[in-house]
């Protein structure tokens, strides 16, 4: 039974991430039909929605947008590269940055929590570290309580904000990117071009599950 919990739990988490590396990978062939790069097709999308004062920049960082900066950054391959993904996950990232323009609360509510979420990470990384004391203190009165309260913060604090996470990518993809990618992408490619943007959305699902997982493992231990 245990077992079966275990190959269970690892489905869970690691499938959703190697199905979306897969589709990913599987759209990066370059394409001469294409009229531009992911870079200058994010560039076209701000100029043409009147999104003023965002930046596109190459980054080794993993594609994403800054609304600190305002800053749609890509990755290497999507910046400088012709191919379904790179033109799909540029469209993606203004698709983050039409939300922050039109002030999209789900996406403002996320921005605050990151920097409360890393800071509780570190809270997290503590908790693994000093775990031998920490089950030493829950012996003693109020200890467990104190213990329970400080992984609650850390742990359920990453998983409200990969939780926030999940309505926002939707709807960068499916409501902002996708409607968009209809006037440039050709008929004929946009079933890739759906499930690029499901993989760029569900890239955080095996995060917020394992937040999650982590919280619930963390809450199991401690009641032992």
């Amino acid at each position: 039974m245990v077992v079966v919990l275990i190959v269970l739990a690892l489905a869970i988490f690691v499938l959703p991430n190697v199905w979306a590396k897969w589709v990913l990978k599987r759209h990066t062939r370059g394409r001469d039909d294409y009229p531009g790069t992911g870079a200058e097709l994010a560039e076209h999308l701000l100029r043409r929605l009147g999104v003023q004062g965002v930046n596109v920049e190459r980054t080794e960082y993993g594609d994403h947008y800054d609304p600190e900066a305002r800053c749609v950054r890509l990755s290497p391959d999507h910046y400088d590269g012709r191919s379904l993904t790179a033109v799909t996950v540029a469209a993606h990232e203004v698709g983050h940055a039409i939300q922050h323009h039109q002030g999209y609360s789900p996406l403002l509510a996320r921005s605050r929590l990151v920097g409360v979420a890393q800071k509780a990470e570190k809270l997290g990384a503590i908790l693994m570290m000093a775990a031998p004391f920490l089950f030493l203190l829950t012996r003693l009165p109020g200890g467990l309580a104190i213990v329970v309260v400080l992984a609650v913060i850390s742990f359920g604090t990453a998983a409200l904000v990969h939780l926030v996470t999940l309505p926002v990518e939707f709807d960068a993809s499916f409501n902002r990117a996708l409607p968009l990618l209809k006037e440039y992408v050709p008929p004929n490619d946009m079933a890739g071009a759906r499930h690029v943007l499901t993989a760029c959305a569900f890239t955080y699902v095996a995060a917020s599950l394992a937040s999650v997982m982590n919280l619930g493992r963390w809450l199991v231990i401690l009641r032992r």
